[in-house]
């Protein structure tokens, strides 16, 4: 989860240099994903583009109390927008490392890395940033309280920049009153520097939660991407 500003990660990257409900049976049937959708730099994943996918979030039913900030020293200017069967956001980019401890995402690499995560694999252990694709969510507050508009751990995302799309899960919560971060693989795949202390982008993402959705596993990025693909197509019908 994000502990600093976009500005403060760069000056302590800088500093290091110097001396981080539907139940699963109705949702659209997940079909295996086509090699051209396995996650790879700056390639979109599945048939939907993000052309598309921008055209229908191009105006905002804001259904959140208020707006969060992108960052600590920001105002409020990002509301939570809703759409049929989804939600959405446009905001920037901070990169969560949190979760497991692998050769990218440790304390070494990430001064604000912590060993977990707010969802855990099938498994019991925390997600690994380095490899999936997931998004954080700013925790229940008087803003917008994500567990009862339908958004749920694991939930299926779609996360697009630069008309670049990639299907992502929730994976971890936020403070409350900042909005905008994703993990180092999903960073990665969107062509984004996924450094955990310089990385990120500072505006441009778009961010599409799918109600009542989950990948099973959470950890799964092929079904991630294969349920996505067709909640995206839905996403396009009725809205």
């Amino acid at each position: 989860m994000r502990r600093r500003s976009f500005a403060l990660a760069t000056a302590a990257g800088t500093a290091l240099l110097a001396a981080a409900a539907l139940p699963a049976a109705a949702q659209p049937a997940a079909t295996p994903a086509p090699a051209s959708a396995v996650s790879r730099p700056g390639v979109t994943e599945g048939s939907v583009s993000a052309a598309d996918l921008l055209a229908k979030v191009t105006d905002c039913s804001q259904i959140s109390h208020g707006k969060y900030r992108t960052d600590e020293e920001t105002s409020a200017t990002v509301p939570v927008c809703g759409k049929k069967n989804a939600v959405f956001w446009k905001a920037d980019m901070d990169i969560d490392c949190d979760g497991q401890v692998t050769a990218k995402c440790n304390k070494n690499t990430d001064p604000w890395f912590q060993p977990e995560t707010r969802w855990n694999q099938s498994d019991g252990k925390p997600l690994n940033a380095e490899k999936l694709p997931y998004v954080v969510a700013p925790s229940v507050s008087g803003i917008w309280n994500f567990e009862s508009a339908g958004i749920k751990g694991g939930g299926i995302v779609a996360v697009i920049y630069k008309n670049k799309v990639e299907y992502a899960v929730v994976g971890d919560s936020g403070p409350e009153k900042i909005i905008g971060e994703a993990s180092y693989a999903a960073a990665k795949g969107l062509g984004i520097d996924p450094d955990p202390a310089t990385g990120g982008a500072e505006s441009g993402v778009t961010y599409i939660l799918f109600k009542n959705s989950k990948a099973s596993p959470i950890e799964s990025h092929s079904d991630a991407v294969s349920r996505g693909d067709a909640l995206a197509k839905k996403f396009l019908q009725e809205n």
